[in-house]
């Protein structure tokens, strides 16, 4: 069994789908039942022992300002370049911290804390298995080994979540593939879960933790927001997916 020592959150977007919201508050800012996204995140991981957090942002950063004062052991890294590449660059931002690491994105409500559990036996990412056809990213297990990922979907599979684990060895590999994607080859356009997931993936043999149903709640757009927090119930008709 490994245990995590700290968290990365990826808050460096800006959140378009959730325009014209996000114009003036980074969409892990947002208050959902009350409650910003982000902090959600950090609670829960504050609540599991996790108390050494980095947070990656870029727009409006300064907004961010308040949560080292609010929560003591997270610190804010910035990434400067977040307008040009995708978030491969947050990733890269935060690399030396890449050894017994949770790292999710903070624009997810956590419902259960049980979800970002510091206690694990493989690296690897949270994962609900899903029979029915869906259109996030799809894993295929074998013998409790990640042997393909679908970036389109599909069915029968476990739905991939945007939190995952590495342990020391296996963070430090994320570290070096990641240097030679982004640094060496200049592949800036990816998503950093391209690194381990499609770029390099005889580099690890990851598994999964297998979470439950509802336990993360990902709000992509405003129909979706509108659907789960009654107080934005406007923007789920006034704008179209």
């Amino acid at each position: 069994m490994f245990r995590i020592q700290r968290a990365i959150l990826m808050a460096a977007g800006r959140g378009e789908r959730l325009l014209p919201l996000t114009a003036q508050t980074p969409k892990p800012l947002l208050p959902v039942r009350g409650v910003p996204m982000i902090e959600s995140m950090i609670g829960a991981l504050r609540r599991q022992g996790i108390t050494e957090i980095h947070v990656v942002v870029g727009y409006r950063k300064e907004d961010f300002s308040y949560l080292p004062r609010k929560y003591p052991g997270l610190t804010l890294v910035e990434n400067p370049v977040y307008m040009q590449y995708n978030n491969i660059s947050s990733l890269y931002a935060a690399r030396e911290w890449l050894e017994d690491v949770l790292i999710a994105d903070a624009d997810q409500i956590v419902e259960d804390d049980e979800a970002v559990s510091p206690v694990y036996e493989r690296s690897g990412y949270n994962a609900v298995y899903t029979e029915s056809e869906t259109r996030e990213w799809l894993m295929q297990l074998t013998d409790g080994i990640v042997t393909s990922c679908s970036r389109t979907g599909g069915r029968s599979g476990w739905q991939l979540y945007s939190i995952s684990r590495w342990n020391a060895g296996d963070g430090q590999m994320l570290r070096r593939k990641l240097e030679e994607v982004y640094a060496d080859q200049k592949n800036r356009h990816l998503y950093w879960d391209d690194v381990p997931l499609f770029c390099c993936p005889d580099a690890f043999r990851l598994g999964i933790f297998r979470m439950r149903a509802g336990a993360v709640t990902e709000i992509d757009d405003l129909r979706e927001l509108a659907a789960y927090d009654s107080a934005y119930s406007e923007f789920g008709s006034r704008y179209e997916k």
